[in-house]
């Protein structure tokens, strides 16, 4: 078991804990800078998307799992960041000023989504955003002179001043800078008085109310950023498929981002990745088992899904803090051996005064 000793407030706000944090995240960054050497092409792409998605992971984690504001059209964002990127390059726009127009424009609509949030919540925002989901699928298919509608739409490789990223190593390390750029942003943002307010009203918003915080103030502005972290994942996403169309943001690609960060974990930045990582690897464990399956189970159209579903179930059933929560579990486990007690990790139900008399 790790104890550190802390002599000043610094040390409690600071990203890296203590010196192991600094080994294994710096570990993990050389792996992942050595990655276009060990990997072959094929997995690179795989861990390109896993970088692109664990972007969008981030913004829906801080939305649903840091705010409380859960949202079911979520791939709406993606599908603005796209298609504003592909229309920007397109007008002659380098990669940067695009993906600034992208993460704007994106965090606009995201606080215009954001205002039913202001009164609605739970199932009745869920429903909200569904709609929204809707809503911007068919805009995009029917709006043909800026869109291309069902036909799609052709992105450019990315322009940096003037030099062309066309190989899939330099997407892959440019995705990789932004992947770390936005994770880094997101950790300094929930250890700053905004970051707190989020959390405080996903605890509580009567309680978070009676301390001084905007409630409408904050979730919106938690809507925009998680718009934005998704309009910059979209944009990633276009340059990455080359070609984009309305049906590749639809309401199963929101189920698929909502479900990536129940599995990861929710209320982990941890979970974010691990959920993108989870997303991307299941649909290839599923195809190279096939061959092993009887050809009724293996041939069967439905079976991605069907493993999707029993597997979110599995995990709200028995593992509700996802694979990150798993993790803690069997790092704990190791830590404290042989004091481990089963209920160590029991959620007790607690409420507010104030929740209690509502």
């Amino acid at each position: 078991m790790r104890f550190v000793f802390k002599t000043h407030y610094d040390q409690d706000i600071n990203l890296a804990k203590h010196g192991g944090h600094v080994f294994w995240y710096g570990c993990l960054m050389l792996m992942m800078l050595a990655c276009p050497w060990l990997l072959a092409e094929y997995w690179l792409a795989q861990l390109t998307f896993v970088l692109i998605y664990g972007i969008v992971g981030l913004g829906l984690m801080l939305l649903a799992g840091f705010t409380g504001q859960f949202s079911i059209g979520h791939a709406a964002f993606l599908g603005v960041g796209a298609y504003t990127q592909a229309v920007c390059t397109q007008a002659g726009l380098s990669f940067v000023p695009a993906l600034v127009c992208a993460m704007g424009l994106s965090a606009a609509v995201g606080v215009v989504v954001g205002l039913p949030a202001l009164r609605v919540k739970g199932i009745y925002l869920g429903i909200a955003t569904l709609s929204f989901g809707f809503i911007v699928e068919e805009v995009l298919a029917r709006w043909e002179s800026m869109t291309g509608g069902n036909a799609g739409i052709h992105i450019k490789a990315p322009n940096l001043w003037g030099q062309e990223v066309s190989s899939d190593q330099g997407f892959y390390y440019l995705c990789l800078l932004l992947a770390v750029a936005s994770t880094l942003g997101v950790l300094n943002l929930l250890r700053s008085p905004t970051g707190r307010a989020f959390v405080a009203i996903r605890d509580s918003e009567i309680s978070a109310q009676s301390m001084g915080i905007h409630l409408a103030y904050y979730k919106t502005l938690s809507f925009a950023i998680s718009a934005a972290l998704a309009g910059l994942g979209g944009a990633l996403y276009g340059h990455k498929m080359q070609f984009i169309s309305p049906d590749q943001f639809s309401v199963l690609q929101s189920i698929d981002l909502l479900l990536m960060i129940v599995v990861g974990g929710l209320g982990s930045v941890h979970g974010a990745f691990l959920g993108a990582l989870f997303l991307i690897v299941l649909p290839q464990l599923i195809s190279l088992s096939k061959d092993a399956l009887p050809d009724a189970i293996g041939l069967a159209p439905g079976l991605q899904s069907l493993v999707y579903g029993v597997v979110l179930i599995a995990f709200v059933l028995f593992e509700p803090m996802g694979i990150h929560g798993r993790w803690l579990k069997v790092r704990t486990y190791f830590q404290v051996f042989p004091f481990y007690r089963r209920g160590l990790f029991k959620r007790q139900k607690t409420f507010q005064k104030s929740d209690r008399l509502r």
